[in-house]
């Protein structure tokens, strides 16, 4: 890896277009490089793991939503179109729609991959908008699984670098702005775009998805799932704007009046972003992870201490009323967004939204504790959430920043980085029991590594009853077929519901 120095130009300092980060990406996608097993491996992995929570969440308001809209566009000239998550693959609409109720789906429940260092990130919010382009160009480019492979690569890579370096939620900027720049560079390489036309589509993507995390923050609202679907879509028309030689702002990060002078930190600010070297290998999808629960990434550790004190400590599920505190110790990140520190009263709220909840630790780990199980419908539950004993003693759950735990969040040793902490339970006759965690079980170096076995178990559990049987087999037989599936196969790369499952979707909008 190389690292690329990114500070703030004045205008007059004329910083040579080829020495901008947003060139530096586009460098980066239109390197043909070959895709190492163990990466393709994992891209499967991801391609299997967004098709479970899409299918999990096919009957939620959201997906229904954005599935009419999607619905409503036909598939676009110069391509065949792209399918839609539950409908049958022979239903195709425009590339950018298919992406945004697909992106949708994938994220409603909090519930695929993550990547978390300077920023947070889900970087499979990339592969919606790459299957979708790939689908509808196909039979034009000639397009294979081996194209869709190495675009996907490509788009993990450049997120998880920009993720590494450029943080965007102390200046209270949503994470999907290194979303938007991630899917354009994906594909630019999945349509072997030359640099030029890649560094346009990124400069756009990156202008058009810069918002604030008020969509995280407060009383979370139905927007937080179609927020990455907006940049995936926003993704796809920069590229399609680009490719007819409209340009972007530019410099787009370093110009004094950019991204970086204005949005982040500010005039004097110096950013160091790693990146592969021409003719490296693109493996920043291995330092990722996935979730074994839906809820927030953070949670996940959270929810198998819960687990764990769940067994060993059967008094505290017996005898709620006779804890005093609980008190988590952890990182700045999880104590200020999913904690107390975040000063949100609507995460102690029993009436709050799933979203609202999934960003509330203190809520999680009461439920978790007391059940000993987490459910992506159940532990979310209305009457769940509102239950008394529960409330009681999730009021008196409270985090607290420890530096240590803060430093371990933002190491970038895959070694020691840690998104856990400890936990402090006081009974009320003086007794504490004390315990922590550093990743989640499912966690690469956690108690049990998700590999293919535990990426297929989790599709064919959120899958059923959504999908018939032989629908489960045969997107599983496709997927693990990925980079060596045809141009017509890769139309097939999609999930259909199981007949007269599907909630019609309201024409109650505008298409």
């Amino acid at each position: 890896m190389k690292q690329h120095h990114v500070r703030v130009y004045r205008s007059e300092e004329q910083l040579a277009r080829e020495e901008q980060l947003a060139w530096k990406l586009a460098e980066v996608a239109a390197d043909s490089v070959e895709v190492v097993d163990e990466v393709a491996d994992m891209v499967i992995n991801r391609v299997i793991d967004n098709a479970a929570v899409a299918a999990a969440s096919l009957h939620r308001a959201p997906i229904i939503a954005a599935r009419g809209q999607a619905e409503a566009h036909p598939a676009s000239k110069h391509g065949a179109g792209a399918t839609i998550f539950g409908e049958p693959a022979a239903t195709r609409t425009s590339p950018e729609w298919a992406a945004w109720a697909n992106g949708v789906a994938v994220r409603e429940l909090d519930y695929h991959d993550t990547f978390l260092a300077a920023d947070y990130s889900h970087p499979g919010d990339n592969i919606p908008p790459i299957l979708a382009v790939a689908q509808h160009r196909a039979a034009e480019q000639g397009l294979t699984g081996a194209d869709v492979l190495r675009a996907i690569a490509t788009a993990y890579e450049v997120q998880v670098d920009l993720v590494k370096a450029i943080c965007l939620h102390k200046h209270k900027i949503d994470h999907i702005a290194h979303l938007g720049p991630s899917a354009a560079a994906g594909l630019g390489t999945l349509l072997g775009l030359d640099v030029e036309t890649t560094f346009q589509a990124i400069g756009q993507a990156l202008h058009t998805t810069t918002a604030t995390r008020q969509s995280r923050k407060g009383e979370i609202s139905t927007w937080k799932a179609y927020a990455p679907a907006f940049a995936g879509k926003t993704a796809i028309e920069a590229v399609d704007r680009a490719m007819r030689g409209q340009t972007s702002p530019t410099p787009i990060y370093e110009g004094e009046d950019g991204v970086i002078a204005w949005i982040l930190d500010g005039p004097d600010a110096a950013y160091s972003v790693p990146l592969p070297e021409p003719g490296e290998a693109k493996r920043a999808i291995l330092d990722t992870y996935t979730k074994e629960h839906s809820a927030e990434y953070q949670a996940q550790a959270w929810i198998d201490l819960a687990r764990k004190l769940h067994r060993e400590h059967p008094e505290l599920v017996e005898h709620p009323e006779r804890i005093a505190s609980v008190v988590i110790e952890t990182s700045h990140h999880t104590h200020f967004v999913i904690g107390s520190g975040a000063n949100d009263p609507q995460k102690y709220d029993p009436r709050a939204s799933r979203e609202t909840l999934d960003h509330s630790i203190p809520y999680i780990f009461t439920v978790a504790l007391q059940d000993g199980s987490w459910h992506h419908v159940d532990s979310y539950a209305p009457e769940r959430a509102g239950r008394p004993d529960t409330v009681e003693l999730w009021r008196k759950v409270a985090t607290v920043e420890d530096p240590e735990w803060t430093r371990r969040y933002h190491s970038l040793d895959i070694r020691e980085k840690a998104f856990g902490g400890a936990v402090v339970i006081a009974l009320e006759d003086g007794t504490e029991i004390r315990d922590r965690i550093a990743v989640a079980d499912a966690h690469p170096l956690g108690a049990r590594p998700f590999a293919r076995e535990q990426y297929v178990r989790k599709f064919r559990t959120l899958a059923e009853g959504v999908l018939e049987p032989a629908e489960i087999e045969r997107f599983l037989r496709l997927a693990e077929r990925l980079p060596e599936l045809t141009a017509a196969e890769l139309g097939e790369l999609t999930i259909t519901a199981a007949p007269g499952t599907l909630t019609p979707a309201p024409i109650d909008g505008l298409f």
